[in-house]
């Protein structure tokens, strides 16, 4: 089912034109070289019944993280804004005078928010309870989540790239790591935080006098045997900057973070850190709620997290199927909601409902109808206020920043090789709003700013009387 496609077939036969493309839009594509025939867009008041402007609409795309915006409305209308999961803490043996004696157990139970600040927080709450020592082993619970183990490279081949992160029910960060770097002397330093005992970096960069624009474009990072090697050039004018990766697998990072912190917040621990299933025998200790659904949904729109995305998908079809998450329940809860809300959308292609696919597709048609629909859930506003907004913030942050236009939209992005999407919200006259659809899938698509651009300024226009 996860594979299944409808209609198997990039475009649809139907292919609907609310006459030709306005002059500033196909102006635009010509110069980007990209043919009207490789896009997909509408443009619709919300309290229209119909689009004022739509063009292969009908086709069937890619959206990239686009995608996101159907897990991320799907979850927050059927589980509430205020919805969170839970970190389980329970353990073996007895607790006296400040030792357990026996084992401690953290069962995952899908929490997209469990940041290394936050997991801290959760170890600072055991010591609280009075446990300064450990003797016994730390169990990590992963059963929650029944998913296959992937390749982190599969879809690209840059397996350090955080974004490939593979799920899981217990995880820290999304699995991301950070490397520091920064000039010091006529050197580089370069570290790990938190450090990584498993990993040994060998820092071989070296400095240099270039414009910071571009920087990372002069590292090469290489995993071998758990050495990372760090070659090329940084430049001396970009001060300390952080660079994110996706090194251990999600249990051994979470076993090296449990050490680094547990060991900061004055406590001790002898024996193993292992995964393992929790024991019948066990004790509950207390309970770690995540962040609520409405800020997880804001971090996955704003920055497009496409790990938290991901996991918001498990989590929703364990919600409506039971324990344990897999990717064909997550799927299914996706296409029962779309059919108890009447949003019939037979091209839909879902695989992990983040975008971060070479097979999910979707309609410009079906996204507008998608968006046009949002503001009759009561989790509206926290689903609009989770899109990133022009000029101000996440992906957005930078386009048209220094225009009026800034602030007046409200856009999720959705980036591959060879698309480039937007759909949202954007404001006009008299504070409505308009739903907006942009979908491009060509080979030049990088190129299609410009594009993007000139719709978002001929949507926020008043519609045609």
């Amino acid at each position: 089912m996860r594979y299944r496609f409808l209609f198997a077939c990039l475009f649809l036969s139907s292919v609907g034109h609310a006459g030709p493309l306005p002059a500033e839009i196909d102006s635009a594509l010509q110069q980007a070289g990209i043919p009207d025939s490789h896009i997909g867009l509408v443009i619709q008041p919300l309290e229209a019944a119909r689009p004022e402007l739509a063009w292969g609409e009908a086709h069937s795309f890619n959206p990239a993280s686009v995608m996101k915006l159907i897990t991320t409305l799907a979850a927050l209308d059927s589980l509430g804004p205020a919805r969170t999961w839970k970190t389980r803490v329970l353990y073996e043996g007895e607790i006296a005078r400040g030792v357990l004696r026996g084992n401690l157990i953290l069962q995952g139970g899908g929490d997209p928010s469990l940041t290394l600040e936050r997991f801290w927080l959760l170890l600072r709450e055991l010591r609280a309870r009075g446990i300064r020592e450990i003797r016994g082993d730390i169990l990590l619970d992963q059963a929650f989540y029944q998913i296959e183990a992937v390749d982190p490279g599969r879809f690209d081949q840059l397996p350090l790239k955080p974004y490939n992160a593979a799920p899981a029910a217990l995880m820290v960060s999304q699995n991301a790591v950070a490397l520091r770097l920064a000039p010091e002397g006529n050197k580089v330093r370069a570290a790990l935080e938190p450090a990584l005992a498993a990993v040994t970096v060998h820092n071989q960069l070296g400095l240099d006098d270039q414009a910071c624009n571009g920087w990372q474009d002069g590292l090469g990072l290489s995993l071998d045997n758990r050495a990372l090697r760090l070659m090329g050039r940084y430049p001396a004018a970009c001060g300390e900057r952080t660079l994110w990766l996706n090194l251990l697998p999600p249990d051994e990072t979470v076993a090296e973070v449990f050490a680094a912190l547990w060991r900061e917040l004055g406590g001790a621990h002898k024996g193993r850190i292992l995964r393992g299933l929790t024991p019948a025998t066990a004790q509950p200790l207390f309970e770690f709620d995540s962040q609520p659904l409405a800020l997880i949904a804001r971090d996955i729109n704003t920055y497009s997290n496409n790990v938290m995305a991901k996991m918001l998908l498990l989590n929703l079809g364990a919600e409506r199927y039971g324990p344990p998450a897999t990717w064909d329940k997550g799927e299914r809860a996706i296409r029962a909601w779309l059919t108890e809300k009447d949003l019939k959308f037979p091209e839909l292609v879902l695989e992990n409902g983040a975008g971060l696919s070479r097979i999910e597709r979707i309609s410009a048609a079906s996204l507008a109808r998608l968006l046009a629909w949002a503001p009759r859930s009561p989790a509206y506003y926290a689903f609009a206020a989770s899109l990133p907004v022009l000029g101000q913030n996440g992906t957005l942050k930078r386009r048209l920043k220094d225009s009026p236009l800034a602030g007046q939209a409200w856009l999720k992005t959705g980036s591959l090789n060879g698309v480039r999407n937007l759909a949202g919200y954007v404001l006009y006259a008299q504070g409505r709003r308009k739903v907006l659809v942009l979908l491009i899938n060509h080979g030049k698509a990088e190129d299609a700013a410009p594009v993007q651009e000139a719709l978002i300024r001929l949507a926020i226009q008043p519609p045609p009387q």
